[in-house]
C-alpha cells in the first residue's frame, strides 16, 4: 500500500460484515470513538467517506484505519 493510513493504530474489522454501507460507517465511527478521536476528526472521516460511491467509502475507510 503506497498511501499511509491516517490512524494505523485503530483497527476496524470489516471482514464478515454484510457489506451494507451504513454498517461499515457505523463500525468505523465506533472504532474512532473508542480510540478517542475527537468529534472534528470523526466528522471529517464521515464527510469524506460519504462523498462518493461504495468503493470510495471502502477506500476512505482503508485510508483512515487499519481495516481487517
Amino acid at each position: 500500500q503506497t498511501m499511509s493510513t491516517k490512524s494505523p493504530d485503530i483497527t476496524v474489522e470489516l471482514t464478515g460484515l454484510d457489506g451494507n454501507a451504513f454498517v461499515v460507517l457505523g463500525r468505523c465511527r465506533q472504532a474512532a470513538q473508542q480510540a478517542d478521536l475527537n468529534d472534528d476528526q470523526i466528522a471529517a472521516f464521515m464527510a469524506e467517506a460519504v462523498e462518493g460511491d461504495y468503493d470510495h467509502l471502502l477506500r476512505t475507510a482503508m485510508l483512515w484505519f487499519n481495516c481487517a
